[in-house]
C-alpha cells in the first residue's frame, strides 16, 4: 500500500484510490487511504466514496487485522460495495476532520502546560480530554488556560520528524503516555514538534493529524477536572469556535 494521504498531506480532503479488498464485515480497503483510522485517542474519519454508477457513505475508519498496513473504511449502512479493482474518489467530511486536527493539537499543548505523565485521552470535535497522573487538581486554572491560549496566539509552526526505535530508547522522556506505545511505521517513529528552535514547546511521538500552526486552533477553554482514582485527574478541554 502506498503512503496514506492523511500522512503526507493532512489538509487534503478529496483524493482518488483503487479498491483492493473487502472485509468480511463489509468494509472497504483501498490502496491509498485518505481517511485516518481510529487511533491514539483520535476518532476515525468519515465521508464518502464515489465511483462510476455508485456512492457510499463512510461512517468511520478503523485499522484492519494487519494493523500496520490495513485501513478499513466502514460504511454507514449495509450497501453494495464498489467491486475490487474499482477506481473511487474519496471525499472527507472535512469540517469534522479539521475540528479534530485543531483539538488534537490543542491536547498536545495541554500536555505542555500540565507537564505530568498522561494516562489516557480522547479527541472530540468540541470537547476533548487528557487523563493525568496527578493526585491533586491544579489550583491555577486561569493561569493554565492563559498559557494555553498564549501558545495559540504565538502562532507556532507544527512539523514532524522521524526517529528510529534506538533513538527513542535513548530519549525515553519524549514519551508522555503511560500505557500506550508510540506508533511505529516500518521501524520508524513519528514525532510531532510544536515550535522551532528556541521557541519549541513540545516534541512527542504521535500518529494523528495536526494543524500546521497553533494559531489555527482557535480559543481553548479548560473545562471540568474530575477525579478518576487516587492518582488520576481527567482534564477537559473545549474548543469554543
Amino acid at each position: 500500500m502506498s503512503e496514506p494521504y492523511f500522512r503526507t498531506d493532512p489538509y487534503l480532503s478529496d483524493a482518488p484510490a483503487q479498491v483492493t479488498a473487502h472485509t468480511p464485515e463489509g468494509g472497504v480497503i483501498v490502496d491509498r487511504p485518505l481517511f485516518y483510522p481510529t487511533g491514539g485517542g483520535q476518532p476515525g474519519d468519515s465521508g464518502h466514496l464515489t465511483w462510476a454508477g455508485g456512492a457510499l457513505q463512510i461512517a468511520t475508519t478503523v485499522k484492519g487485522k494487519d494493523k500496520a498496513t490495513d485501513i478499513v473504511l466502514v460504511p454507514a449502512a449495509p450497501e453494495a460495495l464498489p467491486p475490487v479493482g474499482t477506481a473511487v474518489q474519496q471525499r472527507l467530511d472535512w469540517g469534522r476532520r479539521h475540528r479534530l486536527m485543531r483539538m488534537h493539537t490543542g491536547l498536545h499543548l495541554l500536555s505542555v502546560v500540565i507537564p505530568l505523565p498522561v494516562s489516557g485521552g480522547a479527541v472530540g470535535e468540541a470537547r476533548s480530554r487528557l487523563d493525568f497522573d496527578m493526585p491533586d487538581a491544579p489550583e491555577d486554572r486561569d493561569t493554565l488556560e492563559a498559557l494555553l491560549n498564549r501558545m495559540i496566539d504565538d502562532d507556532l509552526p507544527i512539523s514532524e520528524r522521524w526517529i528510529t526505535d534506538a533513538d527513542l530508547a535513548a530519549n525515553p522522556g519524549l514519551v508522555k503516555t503511560m500505557s500506550v506505545a508510540p506508533p511505529r511505521n516500518a521501524g520508524r517513529i513519528r514525532l510531532i514538534q510544536i515550535g522551532d528552535g528556541d521557541d519549541m514547546v513540545d516534541l512527542q511521538p504521535c500518529g494523528g493529524t495536526h494543524v500546521a500552526r497553533t494559531g489555527e486552533i482557535g480559543h481553548l477553554r479548560l473545562g471540568k477536572i474530575e477525579k478518576k482514582g487516587r492518582q488520576n485527574r481527567r482534564v477537559y478541554l473545549h474548543l469554543d469556535t
